[in-house]
C-alpha cells in the first residue's frame, strides 16, 4: 500500500471510499471489499481516503474522543485489507469549510477518483447538510460515479466504531473483537512500578500506553496474549484499574502478568491483545486474599486462552 499525503504525488484512476476508519472493523472491511470488487470489474486501483487526525479533534478541541486505533495501527490494518493507496488528508479548519461539491471536485481533480463508494451513513461537506443524491449529482457533473455501499451488520445491528467503543467500555471484549474482526490491542512501554506483584508471587509489567488517545476498556481483569519486542508471545492476565487493595498512589494502572516468563521487560514496548474479560476490579482485605484471587484469575485465564487461541 502506498501512502499519499496532500498534493505530494499523482495516482492512477481509482475507486475510493472515505472515512476515519477508526478500528478498520468488519464494517469497514466489508466496504473495502466492495471497492475491491468494483476496482476489479473496471480495471481501477483501490484507494481509501482518510485523515491523519480525527475531525472531532479539530472541530471540538476540548472533546477527548478515545480511539480504537493509533494512526500507525490504522494504516497497518488498511494495508492488510489490500488497499492500493491510502490518501491521508489533514483535516484542517479550511478543509472543514469545503462544501460537499467542492470536496468531491477535489477528490476527482487532485486524486483521480473515478468512482466514489460512500458508506451507508456517511456524510461530508460543510455542516454535513447534503446527502447521497446530492453527492451523486455532483459526481455526474464531473464524470465521477458515486455509489452507496451496502451496510454490514452483526447480530442484526449495524457495526460502527462507536458501538465497538461502547462494548469495550462495558467490558464486553468478545463482542468488540467479533465486530473488529481481530483482537483489540493496547501497546505501551514497560516502566517501573511498586513491585507488589513480585512480592506475592505474580510479577507484573506496568505499562505506559504509547498513545494517550487510545481507548482504555473497562476496569478489571482480562485474559490476554502479549507480544514482546523480539516477537515472542506469552499468555497472561491484565489488570486495569486503581489497585484499591494496595496502599499509596491509586492513579490508573495497567499491568500484566505473563505466564511462564523469566527475564527483564523494563524499557520494552509490548503489544497486549485482550481476549476475554474475567471480572471487575475488587478491593481485598489483605495481600493474601489478593494473591488467592490472582491465582484463580490465572487458572481461569489459562482455560479460556487454551480454548480461544
Amino acid at each position: 500500500m502506498i501512502i499519499i499525503e496532500p498534493h505530494t504525488s499523482t495516482i492512477p484512476p481509482t475507486v475510493a471510499t472515505i472515512g476515519m476508519f477508526d478500528g478498520v472493523h468488519c464494517g469497514h472491511q466489508s466496504l473495502i471489499q466492495q471497492i475491491a470488487d468494483i476496482a476489479s470489474s473496471r480495471g481501477l486501483h483501490k484507494s481509501v481516503i482518510t485523515f491523519s487526525t480525527h475531525p472531532r479533534q479539530i472541530l471540538q478541541p476540548d472533546y477527548q474522543l478515545p480511539l480504537l486505533n493509533t494512526f500507525e495501527e490504522r494504516i497497518q490494518h488498511l494495508a492488510q485489507a489490500d488497499v492500493d493507496y491510502a490518501i491521508v488528508l489533514d483535516f484542517t479548519a479550511e478543509l472543514a469549510q469545503l462544501t460537499a461539491q467542492q470536496f468531491i471536485t477535489m477528490l476527482h481533480d487532485t486524486y483521480n477518483v473515478q468512482v466514489l463508494c460512500i458508506g451507508y451513513d456517511h456524510r461530508f461537506g460543510h455542516n454535513r447538510s447534503e446527502g447521497f443524491e446530492d453527492y451523486r449529482k455532483y459526481g455526474q457533473e464531473l464524470g465521477m460515479e458515486v455509489i452507496q455501499a451496502q451496510a454490514h451488520t452483526h447480530d442484526g445491528h449495524f457495526i460502527s466504531s462507536s458501538s465497538i467503543r461502547k462494548a469495550l467500555i462495558a467490558g464486553n471484549i468478545r463482542k468488540a473483537n467479533k465486530m473488529l474482526g481481530y483482537n483489540y490491542n493496547m501497546k505501551g512501554c514497560v516502566v517501573n512500578g511498586q513491585q507488589i506483584g513480585r512480592k506475592i508471587g505474580f510479577p507484573t509489567a506496568n505499562i505506559q500506553l504509547s498513545d494517550t488517545h487510545k481507548l482504555i476498556p473497562a476496569h478489571g481483569v482480562y485474559a490476554v496474549r502479549v507480544t514482546l519486542d523480539n516477537h515472542s508471545q506469552y499468555c497472561g492476565v491484565l489488570n486495569i484499574g486503581h489497585r484499591p487493595t494496595i496502599e499509596g498512589d491509586h492513579s490508573l494502572s495497567i499491568e500484566v502478568h505473563l505466564f511462564n516468563f523469566e527475564g527483564n521487560l523494563y524499557g520494552q514496548t509490548i503489544n497486549i491483545e485482550l481476549i476475554d474479560y474475567l471480572r471487575e476490579e475488587q478491593q481485598f482485605d489483605s495481600l493474601t486474599t489478593l494473591q488467592q484471587a490472582i491465582r484463580q484469575d490465572t487458572t481461569q485465564a489459562r482455560e479460556i486462552l487454551h480454548q480461544l487461541l
